[in-house]
C-alpha cells in the first residue's frame, strides 16, 4: 500500500501556491459497531439520523465497500496505515495493557498529512496500545502513541469503553490523575474482596453480559481489572458530548489553519449508556 501514500501525499505537496491555498480541511467520523442499515439515509425504517443524513444530502453516499475486519482494533490500524490488519500479527483487538500496536516509523494517514502541512489531532476512542514493549507506563508519559505516528494532538479514550480503565488520555498522560492515587490496570483481581460484576451484580445499573463482568465503575462492570486513578474516572453519560465539546474547541482553534481531525466514537459500542 506504499505507493497509495505515495500518490496521496504529491497530491497534497503540490507545489503551486494556488494548490497550497486551497487545501480542504479534513474530518473523519468513525462510528463504532455501526451496520449499514442503522442510519436513516440507508433506508433504515426504525432508526432516525437526521445530522447524518443531512450530512450524506450535502456529499456522497456511498453504496458499495468492503472490509478486512468489523472489530475495533484491526479497523482503527487499517484505517491510520492503509494497510491490511491480517498481515501484521498482533492486530487483534487489544487488551487494555497492550504496547502500542502502529510503531514509530510506520507510514500513516496523519504523518503524510503532516509532512503536507496540516494540523492533525485524534480524539475519541483509540484502541490501538499505548507505550513500549511492556505496554502502557499508566502513571508516566504514554509513549509511543498517537504523538508518535503523526498526530500533533490526541484526547483518548485509551481502550474501549467495556475495556477498562475509564479514563481520558490527553496528549502523552491520563488527564487528572492524582499521583497519591496511582492507577492499576491488570488482567487478574487485585484482591480477593475486589468488587466485580459478579460478586457484586445486584448494585449495578446496567446488568453484564458476554464477560464484561470484571471492575465495576459508575455502576457498570467492564473487561479487566483496575484500582486508583479515581480523580481521572470519567462518567459514561458524558463521553461522548466531551468529545464533541473538545473536538469543537480543536476545530476553532484551528480554524485558519488547513488541519486534519480523526475523530473516532464509541458509539454504537457497548456499554449503551444513554448520554444526559
Amino acid at each position: 500500500m506504499r505507493p497509495f501514500f505515495s500518490l496521496l501525499l504529491a497530491g497534497l505537496v503540490a507545489t503551486s501556491a494556488a494548490a497550497a491555498a486551497a487545501r480542504p480541511n479534513i474530518i473523519v467520523i468513525m462510528g463504532d459497531d455501526l451496520g449499514y442499515g442503522d442510519v436513516s439515509c440507508y433506508q433504515s425504517a426504525d432508526l432516525k439520523t437526521p445530522h447524518i443524513d443531512k450530512l450524506a444530502s450535502e456529499g456522497l453516499r456511498f453504496t458499495n465497500g468492503y472490509c478486512s475486519a468489523s472489530t475495533c482494533t484491526p479497523t482503527r490500524y487499517s484505517l491510520l496505515t492503509g494497510t491490511y490488519a491480517f498481515r501484521r500479527p498482533g492486530t487483534g483487538i487489544a487488551a487494555p495493557n497492550n504496547p502500542a500496536i502502529i510503531r514509530p516509523g510506520t507510514v500513516t494517514l496523519p504523518g503524510l498529512l503532516k509532512q503536507a502541512g496540516y494540523h492533525t489531532a485524534v480524539i475519541g476512542k483509540w484502541h490501538l496500545g499505548l507505550g513500549g514493549s511492556k505496554g502502557p507506563a499508566w502513571n508516566a508519559d504514554l509513549k509511543p502513541g498517537p504523538l508518535e505516528i503523526g498526530f500533533d494532538h490526541c484526547f483518548l479514550l485509551p481502550t474501549t469503553n467495556d475495556r477498562v480503565p475509564q479514563v481520558y488520555v490527553q496528549d502523552h498522560r491520563v488527564l487528572n490523575l492524582d499521583p497519591a492515587d496511582p492507577l492499576w490496570v491488570g488482567k487478574k483481581k487485585p484482591s480477593p474482596d475486589h468488587p466485580t460484576g459478579i460478586t457484586h451484580r445486584k448494585s449495578l445499573k446496567m446488568d453484564w453480559s458476554h464477560g464484561h463482568n470484571g471492575t465495576i465503575h459508575n455502576g457498570i462492570s467492564r473487561i479487566g481489572f483496575y484500582t486508583g486513578g479515581h480523580a481521572a474516572r470519567f462518567r459514561d453519560e458524558d463521553l461522548a458530548d466531551e468529545w464533541v465539546k473538545r473536538s469543537i474547541s480543536w476545530i476553532e482553534s484551528h480554524r485558519d489553519k488547513p488541519f486534519f481531525l480523526f475523530f473516532s466514537s464509541h458509539d454504537l459500542h457497548v456499554p449503551r449508556m444513554p448520554h444526559e
